[in-house]
């Protein structure tokens, strides 16, 4: 387990006593300033402001499980590292949710981040269930090697 250690907790991904949060993208082909916000990303544009997103969409397109990081606007985390869980289709997989939270936690430990949140990567609009996403991401948490704290956010409403 390389030290990781992971809970999965039922709550508001943005209330997390964490260092970083994940916001679970788009591969950000489209201008974020086109899309209808949902979701953490809704959450974070209403609590953390736009600054966040427009430091995104300065990176261009991101690979299907690849992460970027931003500031966090006004929310009260070092950090926001968006994942790319969706493919152009808006479908995530299996491969797309193990290969964003790798890609996460790999970015996590390189900035020096000891907590990390995570929302249900693909569970919304990428169209997995819950329970397989949750699997999918503790699976990865586990064998990441990440030397800190992972935790994995259901939204309230959102039963595993």
């Amino acid at each position: 387990m390389g030290g990781t250690k992971i809970r999965a907790t039922e709550g508001e991904l943005l209330d997390q006593p964490v260092e970083v949060i994940v916001n679970a993208w788009n591969r950000n082909v489209i201008p974020w300033w086109l899309l209808l916000p949902q979701g953490v990303s809704a959450a974070i544009k209403r609590r953390g402001g736009l600054v966040p997103f427009r430091e995104l969409a300065r990176h261009g397109p991101i690979p299907l499980g690849g992460a970027v990081h931003t500031t966090a606007g006004r929310l009260p985390f070092r950090g926001i590292i968006h994942v790319a869980g969706i493919n152009l289709l808006w479908f995530a997989t299996e491969h797309s949710i193990r290969a964003s939270v790798r890609s996460a936690l790999e970015l996590a430990a390189q900035k020096g981040y000891r907590s990390i949140a995570f929302p249900l990567i693909g569970a919304g609009t990428g169209g997995v269930s819950r329970q397989k996403t949750l699997d999918s991401i503790r699976a990865e948490a586990e064998v990441s090697g990440f030397a800190g704290e992972v935790v994995i956010v259901t939204y309230p409403s959102q039963k595993p």
